[in-house]
């Protein structure tokens, strides 16, 4: 159904179930434009919000601790808490965060580690997890809602990271109906494992850029969610690396460096593109077979990439942000085009020596045929009714429910998975506990196939379009599939396989 139709028809006949719709008011919808598209005036900014300096030098973030004195062996505290930070001059803002930051503290292992981190919840009042987004955990590992952590309590995570499982991954909050607010008030952090034999020249640098957006009220505080971010997800005004406001960063001329890219937003899509050349050379999973150059970049909510940049030439060079219309339901579209995420500012004097990038990084072996094939469908419900409007985010017809198996699957048998958009607006697709691999595309009846070979946990589905992959699930339990829209897991569009041994 197009969004017009969406909007216009009213009343929806088909509802999800309570827990899992959303009741608005319409007076918390200023503007909506009951007609369709609305909100797309770019040059609108947001109304008395504070301004955030720019230009500061970018800040690593903050490492984890290993408080192991054991090789193999990582072991730390992580503590999700109530924290001030300052993001304007003047103005104080309340957050979550990991051991007090966000984003929080870098946690760096290597493949084939035992990785031992225990988890105080010292949110008051509220049940929190920690979901270890992309990594190859066990099912009672993976912070899954249906495992909880109530506020006061610890729980350790235990698990091994097996050999080849080299990646960019990320941690962030998994409790249900409480996650998109737990992420959007700081609580995400970068998770990298390092091989043993890196292929890429050590030279080009490690360099973690972790996207967050920000916003914040004429006083410092976060405002709660209105109903425009329920139905669309919440998009802030600022786009943050980590934590600033379009850093600062030198380079000399002529070198090469290595930049892994978090897109740890609520649901904000970011369409990127450099001053400078691009090579992708990573995604969710960890390395590609080979180089790829690129002028441009999508990074949906949750998606993460590597990517190798050549400053060949002096003067400043910008990360930047280009349109994308992922579809939005109501006023307030935000601007996502031209805004500066990082400026590298490189020097007149040459870099000594720069080593070339390596043709090949490593082999990627293509699953097999599958032995079962399924099918997923996204769809959205919305209804008027006295008291304002219901909606509801589906798969399948079904909104969530943590008491119900959605699919069965054995371990170790791979599956072909078609998701079928046929909601109004894209929606990025997020299995847990495994891998993928896309084959194909298809959209208006055109099917493509992907430009490379590669591992990931997250896909965006654009609306009106089909993507099949390719799975394996090696590890019995439960494990979750959902939107990474927050707002729209939480309203509904997630589900539950169980895998079996």
């Amino acid at each position: 159904m197009h969004r017009r139709a969406f909007l216009a028809a009213g009343l929806v006949t088909v509802f999800a179930s309570p827990r899992a719709i959303a009741q608005m008011k319409m007076d918390d919808m200023p503007g909506m434009d009951m007609g369709g598209h609305a909100g797309h005036d770019m040059s609108a900014g947001p109304q008395g919000a504070a301004v955030l300096p720019e230009g500061e030098a970018l800040r690593d973030l903050p490492r984890l601790a290993n408080e192991a004195g054991t090789p193999g062996l990582f072991k730390a505290k992580l503590t999700a808490e109530s924290a001030t930070v300052r993001f304007a001059e003047g103005l104080d803002t309340p957050i979550l965060g990991y051991n007090g930051t966000s984003p929080g503290p870098l946690i760096e292992a290597t493949e084939g580690d035992r990785v031992e981190i225990t988890f105080a919840n010292r949110i008051p009042e509220e049940t929190s997890t920690i979901h270890w987004h992309g990594m190859p955990v066990p099912a009672d590992q993976d912070g899954n809602p249906m495992d909880p952590v109530a506020t006061g309590t610890e729980r350790t995570y235990s698990f091994e990271l097996p050999e080849g499982s080299a990646g960019s991954y990320w941690y962030h909050p998994h409790p249900h109906g409480k996650t998109a607010e737990q992420v959007y008030r700081g609580l995400a952090g970068a998770f990298v494992v390092k091989p043993k034999a890196d292929p890429i020249p050590a030279a080009y640098g490690d360099t973690v850029l972790v996207f967050t957006d920000l916003r914040l009220a004429a006083d410092g505080t976060m405002p709660d969610n209105t109903m425009v971010d329920l139905m669309n997800g919440r998009v802030g005004d600022h786009v943050l690396v980590n934590g600033q406001k379009n850093p600062r960063l030198a380079a000399p001329f002529g070198t090469k460096r290595r930049f892994r890219l978090y897109n740890a937003t609520n649901a904000r899509f970011l369409r990127l593109s450099f001053e400078a050349p691009m090579t992708v050379i990573g995604t969710d999973g960890g390395l590609l077979e080979a180089p790829i150059a690129a002028d441009e970049i999508l990074l949906s909510p949750a998606e993460r990439l590597e990517l190798i940049v050549s400053f060949d030439k002096p003067g400043p060079a910008t990360l930047y942000t280009l349109d994308y219309d992922r579809g939005w339901m109501g006023a307030g579209r935000p601007p996502d085009a031209g805004l500066t995420l990082l400026t590298v500012n490189v020097s007149e004097t040459p870099a000594e020596s720069v080593p070339p990038l390596p043709d090949k990084l490593r082999p990627i072996a293509q699953l097999s045929a599958p032995a079962v094939s399924r099918r997923f469908v996204f769809t959205e419900t919305m209804a008027m009714n006295a008291n304002g409007m219901e909606m509801g985010f589906l798969i399948n017809g079904a909104a969530f429910d943590m008491n119900r198996v959605d699919i069965v699957a054995k371990a170790g048998e791979v599956e072909l998975w078609e998701v079928i958009n046929k909601a109004d607006m894209d929606h990025p697709f997020h299995v847990h506990g495994t891998q993928f691999q896309v084959v194909e595309n298809e959209r208006d009846g055109q099917v493509s196939k992907p430009a490379y070979l590669a591992w990931k946990d997250t896909v965006n589905v654009a609306r009106g379009e089909t993507v099949r992959l390719l799975l394996r699930q090696d590890r019995p339990g439960p494990r979750m599939y959902h939107c990474h829209i927050l707002e729209h897991e939480q309203l509904g569009m997630m589900g539950i396989v169980d895998v079996q041994a």
